[in-house]
């Protein structure tokens, strides 16, 4: 069994890809030390914790149970090394979609999360890792996301003023906390940007990750940028006057093509 579980369970637009790319792009060099899954290596999890978010019910909530128990069960020997999770979609979907106003059912993912690894790994340490950032810049991210990617069409404001009380995410991380008998952290975008590997570095420090590997590791480059204000507006437009879905999409991917130069 691991020696260390570490879970880095959200937020979305704090950080996340940056941290997924760091651990993927030196998976070689922390492989002594640390063993990572991301959404890729646990579709099924992801998949039943996104439906708890939107259905909320007992059936939705025992298929992650039992679902992140089989996944650890499943893990291979790690000879003490710490094993390390990190999909944001652990907390949910991203408040905004339908039937998902908030981060609520982050609290008792984290609680089944908690359950599950007791029960497999009852030695290893537990933590819980969380990525929080400005409320007023997560909304704007969030909304930058949506509108990205659904067919939003509400503005910035109306989205602002809708889903505010998503944007307290350092008060979904004291939920959690009261929730759980386990270690919980959090850091803030905001305060990571001279580290070393930028939000990546405070979970690199729960895992116990030694300098000597640190040493060897590479920074990737900054990933997930939001875009200008003027490829918003054409997206936002392109939601607002195209109907037909595969027309919308294919707008949609000439916007960002474009503004991504030659």
């Amino acid at each position: 069994m691991p020696r260390r579980l570490v879970i880095h369970a959200g937020f979305h637009k704090t950080g996340t890809t940056t941290i997924q790319q760091t651990l993927k792009l030196n998976r070689p060099v922390l492989k002594p030390v640390l063993r990572s899954v991301m959404r890729p290596g646990m579709k099924d999890l992801v998949v039943a914790a996104r439906g708890f978010s939107t259905d909320g019910d007992a059936l939705s909530r025992a298929k992650f149970h039992n679902r992140f128990g089989s996944f650890l069960y499943e893990q291979p020997p790690m000879r003490r090394r710490v094993l390390c999770l990190s999909a944001e979609e652990l907390s949910g979907h991203l408040p905004g979609r339908p039937k998902v106003p908030d981060y609520r059912a982050a609290i008792k993912l984290a609680q089944d999360m908690a359950a599950g690894a007791h029960l497999v790994f009852p030695y290893a340490v537990l933590v819980f890792f969380f990525t929080t950032r400005n409320p007023d810049d997560w909304l704007q991210s969030a909304w930058s996301e949506h509108v990205k990617s659904s067919s939003m069409t509400m503005s910035l404001d109306e989205f602002a003023t809708k889903y505010r009380a998503a944007a307290d995410l350092e008060g979904v991380v004291s939920e959690v906390a009261a929730a759980v008998s386990a270690k919980v952290v959090h850091s803030r975008l905001e305060e990571t940007t001279g580290d070393t590997f930028g939000p990546a570095t405070r979970l690199l420090d729960i895992c116990e990750v030694p300098q000597d590997v640190r040493d060897q590791m590479t920074r990737p480059e900054p990933a997930n940028r939001r875009p200008d204000q003027d490829i918003m507006a054409a997206l936002l437009d392109a939601n607002r006057t195209i109907r037909d879905k595969a027309a919308l999409k294919t707008a949609k991917e000439q916007i960002l093509a474009a503004a991504k130069g030659p």
